[in-house]
């Protein structure tokens, strides 16, 4: 048989994934790599809700998985969450590559004693460790992939960047001026690559445990288990390390407060034997040592602003938050995809209106991108007109919001529209152009089902994504106090029915949306 080996499309996770097939080839089976980056890469055989996945920053590769689009998903261990998703299973682990920390410096380490210095890292458990090392030196963010954040190195006055010494390494960007950080303890599973399968494919299971690596599987499994322990502090800065010393296995693991002045470290030295546990007491120990009580100064200390998000937002989001402001998230929505006829799309459609990216994903869950044969697309939202053209073709005209573009087709003079659209009461585009007299064709593409959660605490803003998160929030929450922070316009206006204080961020994006808290609060 062939192996669908299903991967992201950035050139660290094709290494990855191109390394899973060469093995595989050597133990005589054939594979293929399939991309997927996001949902509109999904030959969704299911609806997501009949494969019981709601939540809206579920994995995309689980989702190929669990869809059947693709055998096996190959993943950088240290991103995958210590809980997988129901009958998905760690197959295999590859053996391991580097796992330390590297420091790319710029001229010379000469700063590396000096009492200022700029060190750029997007990572908090770097950013503790390197601050509880040098206390004096400032910390800059850098995020993106590993060549995005060598340029940037270039580009900026800083003295260096610290990086994954295997990432760069499996890129060829690991240059001659940089530092092996063997004083840093790295990520739990920093170096590991994890191959995942549903554990009701036995055959498929018996062909990934050809690919296991034994002792880096068992080294792999004590750091998370390290993690899954300590990982309800959220946030905490953690770092942990295991590997095989003669016949005994070496473990180090420590916590951080995230400004680096404390840290709480344990060193283990154990048998194979008595390893299977190792990670789990190591840290109820550190637990035990102050660990719970020094999460809890970081979850409550620094930070005089609370927020809450009504959707689960990724480190990389959380991180750009000022070092003032604590976030609570919580999904209050969920997307489920309807079925749409086939003859719907017969015949070629003149104009289509599209205005997010759930309209978009529907579509594409119920046909083929070569059947939608549309002459002009009309969308609102640069990502939404982005996923358009990378999966069904040229968009015609996109704007920032529902109102400015039902302005735009009003100005057109356009006779009628197909709008693909959610389950919502009807919307400030459909009325502005039945008001001007534009035949509109509604067809209900998806649905928003409601997750309603009550919170005891108060909160200084709260961000929404859709007036269906205002209203989701609203059923079992009375606190409206709260700044409204809003990712456009037509949310704006259902929180201006409810909320005193409503703040638009600039541009339609979750980034944006943050940009808008941190400089209310500054």
């Amino acid at each position: 048989m062939k192996i669908r080996i299903g991967t992201r499309s950035s050139e660290l996770a094709l290494w990855q994934a191109n390394t899973a097939a060469r093995q595989l080839e050597e133990l005589g089976h054939t594979s293929e790599i399939i991309k997927i980056d996001s949902q509109g890469d999904l030959d969704l055989k299911k609806p997501l809700y009949e494969l019981g996945i709601t939540g809206v920053f579920t994995r995309n590769l689980d989702i190929a998985l669990l869809n059947g689009t693709i055998d096996i998903a190959v993943h950088s261990m240290k991103d995958v969450p210590t809980v997988l998703p129901e009958n998905v299973v760690q197959a295999a682990v590859l053996k391991r590559g580097g796992s330390l920390d590297v420091l790319v410096f710029k001229d010379n380490e000469e700063f590396l004693h000096q009492h200022q210095a700029v060190i750029a890292t997007g990572s908090l458990r770097r950013k503790a460790q390197w601050l509880h090392q040098h206390p004096t030196h400032t910390i800059v963010g850098l995020r993106g992939n590993v060549q995005t954040r060598m340029q940037k190195l270039d580009d900026s006055d800083w003295n260096g960047a610290v990086f994954a010494q295997a990432g760069l390494h499996r890129v060829k960007l690991l240059p001659k001026n940089h530092v092996v950080l063997d004083w840093m303890i790295p990520a739990p599973a920093q170096g590991v690559v994890m191959v995942a399968a549903l554990g009701t494919n036995n055959e498929l299971l018996e062909v990934c445990k050809e690919l296991n690596h034994e002792e880096t599987e068992i080294c792999a499994h004590i750091e998370r288990q390290f993690l899954h322990v300590l990982e309800g502090g959220c946030s905490a800065p953690i770092g942990a390390l295991a590997f095989f010393k003669d016949e005994q296995i070496v473990f180090k693991g420590a916590l951080f407060s995230l400004d680096g002045k404390k840290k709480i470290e344990m060193d283990n030295l154990c048998y194979r034997v008595n390893s299977k546990d190792l990670g789990r007491r190591c840290a109820e120990d550190i637990l035990q040592r102050g660990g719970k009580k020094l999460m809890i100064a970081d979850a409550t200390g620094p930070k005089s602003i609370k927020i809450l998000s009504t959707k689960q937002l990724s480190s990389d989001q959380t991180d750009l938050l000022s070092d003032t402001i604590g976030i609570e998230m919580s999904d209050f929505i969920a997307i489920r995809y309807n079925r749409l006829k086939p003859g719907l799309i017969k015949n070629k459609i003149k104009n289509v209106i599209l205005t997010s990216k759930n309209g978009v994903e529907s579509l594409l869950h119920n046909f083929a991108p070569s059947e939608l044969d549309f002459e002009n697309i009309y969308c609102v939202g640069r990502r939404t007109k982005r996923l358009i053209e990378r999966k069904i073709g040229k968009v015609t005209h996109v704007e920032n919001s529902a109102k400015e573009l039902a302005k735009f087709i009003v100005k057109m003079r356009m006779e009628e529209v197909t709008y693909f659209c959610g389950n919502l009461k009807r919307d400030e585009l459909s009325i502005t152009l039945s008001e001007n007299n534009i035949a509109i064709n509604e067809f209900e593409a998806y649905r928003t089902i409601l997750n309603e959660r009550k919170f005891e605490s108060t909160f200084d803003g709260i961000l929404f994504y859709s007036p269906s998160g205002i209203e989701s929030y609203l059923n079992d929450n009375s606190d409206t106090k709260a700044v409204a922070f809003c990712i456009g316009e037509t949310t704006a206006v259902e929180a201006r029915k409810h909320f005193k204080k409503v703040e638009v961020s600039e541009l339609p994006s979750i980034e944006n949306v943050i940009k808008s808290v941190n400089r209310y609060f500054q």
